[in-house]
């Protein structure tokens, strides 16, 4: 692997508003740029809309006596909740197949306590709970919670700011939203931080070379109009490009693309980009892919090659989602506290006998890639939390599969004995580590016994894992309703989670043969 250049001398204070580069010329205000026009997009799964989904199926049950050991790499994503909001909000359940509920769990923060010092970057949390919907089983929840880091404590950033300016993106939902996204993101920079602009289309440009000026960046972004075939594969490598050149040593080079997804002219098959996104990232450049719009939005790439890019994904259907992603959790965004972060439970037979994890389809590892530092796994940012449910069946108790006929194909009964339910193995890297760190602890086995109704925060986070998989179709909910999930998430306080109360009306009033209640849900 070479090492990656040396970094530059800071640039000289920016001259008034660049113009931009010939390739660019068709891509800001005065050429053959359409301005933005609002457009419904046709229902999902209709000729006319091309929305893209990757879609897992839901991970089977596991039975410990035969496959006691769960493997995962960690997920910060949240994109799959706020494009099912978007699809809620319009009127219609989302896609089965656009749902996570790994991402809907990870959208909210929960009470886990901070690091006592960064030589471990994040804390670690077990407890146990009833479920609410199956009262055979429990719930197991591991949290992370990583340590926080200010605008004055992290590092320089060299950001460039890849926008698509494709015909596709003409609507309000798109590329105006992409400027008032940037903006923000624009107004939080340092003295020490650089932005360039590089836009796609038929073709892709440079808009503006490396800034710290918010002024200089608002006014580039403002420029601006959509129009022409989409060149995205060409984009990301000038993208790439860019970002070389300006490479901060020791510091955050990341590229932001926005865009709906739609690649189609150059570089289009998504094993050519993501070989792109891997080679560069292990020169140490990251990537985030922010999603926008609707009626072609290419969802799989985006999620795909964020991960590849060892970034994050988001879905930005508003400007207070802008806000959320790219100015409350900006630290979180650009600062990797921990990377190739992977989990693996080892659940003792004498006290459970199946389990499940919901969510983590696209995550889930094998048991021997968790020693595998050349496995590649999830990163961690400042203040990012990750938070895991498993439902488990204790030892003794009626399980989701039936009894085996033959003798020697039933596992031995159970004891319940022991002190430990399972043991929580995890390993991270340090940034610029190549060789692994591991966590390790016991979960005690009486939590099981103790474990009471949810309550709180636990309550909360049940709530949300409910609601994904009663979108997404889980078999393993035993009826629970839209209601009764309204109902566990009780009366939360704050802006997001007194909104998922109401996109949980707003699902029971759109499900097949709902009723209409008083308060405006169904089932």
């Amino acid at each position: 692997m070479m090492p990656p250049p040396p970094a530059p001398p800071a640039p000289p204070a920016p001259p008034p508003l660049p113009a931009p580069t010939a390739s660019a010329e068709t891509f800001v205000t005065g050429n053959a740029a359409r301005a933005p026009h609002p457009v419904v997009a046709a229902p999902y799964g209709s000729r006319e809309n091309t929305e893209r989904y990757a879609g897992e199926e839901i991970a089977a049950i596991q039975t410990v006596a035969e496959a006691p050991v769960s493997t995962f790499s960690i997920d910060v994503d949240t994109g799959s909740y706020a494009n099912a909001r978007r699809f809620l909000r319009d009127g219609r359940m989302p896609p089965q197949e656009a749902v996570r509920t790994e991402e809907m769990i990870n959208y909210f923060r929960y009470d886990y306590p901070l690091p006592q010092a960064r030589t471990q970057p994040f804390s670690v949390t077990t407890d146990v709970a009833r479920t609410p919907w199956n009262p055979d089983t429990r719930l197991l929840r591991i949290g992370l919670r990583g340590y926080d880091v200010t605008a004055d404590g992290r590092p320089p950033a060299n950001l460039v700011f890849l926008v698509d300016v494709s015909g596709s993106m003409g609507s309000e939902d798109k590329l105006p939203l992409v400027k008032r996204a940037l903006s923000m993101l624009a107004d939080r920079l340092g003295e020490r931080d650089r932005v360039s602009i590089v836009v796609y289309a038929g073709a892709a440009g440079i808009v503006l070379e490396p800034t710290n000026s918010a002024a200089h960046i608002r006014a580039a972004l403002e420029c601006l109009q959509a129009g022409g075939s989409t060149a995205g594969g060409q984009g990301l490598e000038l993208a790439y490009a860019t970002a070389r050149a300006s490479f901060i040593e020791n510091g955050i080079n990341r590229i932001f693309v926005a865009t709906d997804g739609d690649f189609n002219v150059g570089v289009s098959s998504n094993d050519a980009i993501e070989q792109m996104v891997e080679r560069n990232r292990e020169s140490g450049i990251t990537l985030t892919t922010l999603g926008f719009g609707t009626g072609n939005y290419n969802e799989a790439l985006m999620e795909r090659i964020a991960d590849i890019g060892n970034g994050n994904y988001a879905y930005i259907d508003s400007a207070m989602e802008a806000q959320k992603v790219l100015d409350d959790q900006l630290a979180a965004t650009l600062v990797t506290i921990a990377g190739d972060v992977k989990v693996q439970v080892e659940f003792n037979p004498a006290q459970v006998s199946e389990y499940r994890l919901i969510g983590y389809e696209n995550r889930l590892l094998a048991e021997q890639d968790f020693d595998n530092d050349a496995v590649d796994a999830g990163e961690i940012g400042a203040g990012h939390q990750v938070t895991a449910l498993y439902e488990i069946v204790p030892a003794g108790s009626r399980g989701w599969l039936p009894e085996r006929r033959y003798e020697a194909n039933r596992a031995a009964a159970p004891h319940g004995t022991g002190n430990e339910l399972g043991y929580v193995k995890l390993r991270y890297k340090l940034p610029g580590e190549e060789e692994s760190r591991l966590i390790s602890r016991p979960i005690p086995a009486r939590t099981l016994a103790t474990a009471e109704a949810p309550s709180g925060d636990m309550a909360f986070v049940s709530a949300v894992a409910a609601f994904g998989q009663k979108l997404r179709g889980d078999n393993y909910l035993n009826g629970f309703t839209f209601p009764q999930i309204e109902a566990l998430a009780g009366q939360p306080s704050g802006y997001w989670r007194e909104e998922f109360v109401q996109l949980v009306r707003l699902a029971g009033s759109h499900a097949p043969g709902a009723v209409k209640t008083e308060n405006g849900g169904g089932e």
